[in-house]
């Protein structure tokens, strides 16, 4: 049974900032935009309905498009979600509990929040968490962080993989949150844990797929970088199925933290930095393409 909307006690949220790795800056703003149900009840209201459409639906993994503030242009708009992802700590916490997910695994998954919260502020410029559906996985007990990737429950779509699996199986999607090299030991250790810890939590669906929709899948990384890189050995595991969507923005979000920047002012530190302004310079364009692999 869920309770109602109601934030955690502030004698609590040092612990809990600390779990959830957010940064002091941001734990700053969101204390001094603090919502209150008495100064700003249509904000109150918002808040209310997003966190109910969210626990309703605890357990889910389809997704999940929340309720909105009343408007970003205040800290506490740009802060909304964070409060409902406060709010839904504890039947998150209560879920993990009940599903037996391991203490550390639990936080691990909850601490992408903070990551979220940090990359908010290098796209935007000032705090904030402007997007939602991304986390609805994580504080709906449906994603986990083990070892260095994250797992998703999930179903196959259709042209996902090709024949080798019927539309939809159940499959896990994995993801790479920002959080360290992408070595073939770390991500061996995230896949051989994969299959037995969902077997083992969430026995009622039984998976032996792993789907992965990512630039990093983009074939012409290949033309850049050495065969025994972390990402070309990443890569390798996958069988991709069709050619994904345009791949730019996540490419430049995600290694520049940048949104449609001038490619001129990007830096070229690395061999995938300049790998990837070479490419864009040229007037080519990269790919998100899927792949898939057998647990």
């Amino acid at each position: 049974m869920t309770r109602g909307f109601r934030l955690p006690d502030s004698s609590y949220l040092p612990a809990i900032f600390e779990r959830l790795a957010i940064g002091d800056e941001d734990q700053q703003e969101i204390l001094a935009a603090w919502p209150s149900r008495e100064t700003d009840a249509d904000t109150w209201t918002s808040l209310e309905r997003a966190y109910q459409t969210l626990v309703n639906d605890i357990g889910g993994f389809a997704s999940l498009e929340l309720p909105g503030p009343v408007s970003e242009s205040t800290p506490t708009g740009r802060y909304f979600f964070v409060y409902v992802y406060l709010a839904a700590l504890a039947d998150v916490r209560r879920f993990h509990a009940q599903r037996r997910i391991p203490d550390e695994i639990s936080w691990a998954t909850l601490a992408d929040l903070g990551r979220n919260l940090k990359r908010d502020r290098l796209l935007l410029g000032d705090g904030g968490l402007r997007t939602s559906g991304w986390l609805t996985l994580h504080f709906r007990g449906s994603l986990y962080q083990l070892a260095r990737l994250q797992f998703n429950r999930t179903n196959v779509r259709a042209a996902q993989v090709a024949d080798a699996f019927r539309e939809g199986d159940a499959a896990l999607g994995i993801h790479i949150p920002e959080s360290g090299p992408l070595t073939a030991e770390a991500c061996e250790e995230s896949l051989t844990q994969a299959q037995p810890f969902f077997a083992r939590h969430f026995p009622e669906t039984p998976t032996r797929l792993g789907i992965c929709n990512s630039w990093l899948l983009d074939p012409q990384l290949a033309d850049y970088l050495a065969p025994d890189s972390n990402i070309m050995r990443f890569q390798r595991r996958f069988t991709l199925a069709g050619d994904g969507h345009d791949g730019d923005a996540d490419v430049l979000r995600f290694v520049f933290h940048r949104i449609a920047p001038n490619i001129d002012d990007l830096p070229q530190r690395t061999t995938l930095e300049r790998a990837i302004v070479a490419h864009l310079r040229a007037g080519k364009h990269w790919r998100s393409p899927t792949g898939w692999l057998a647990l």
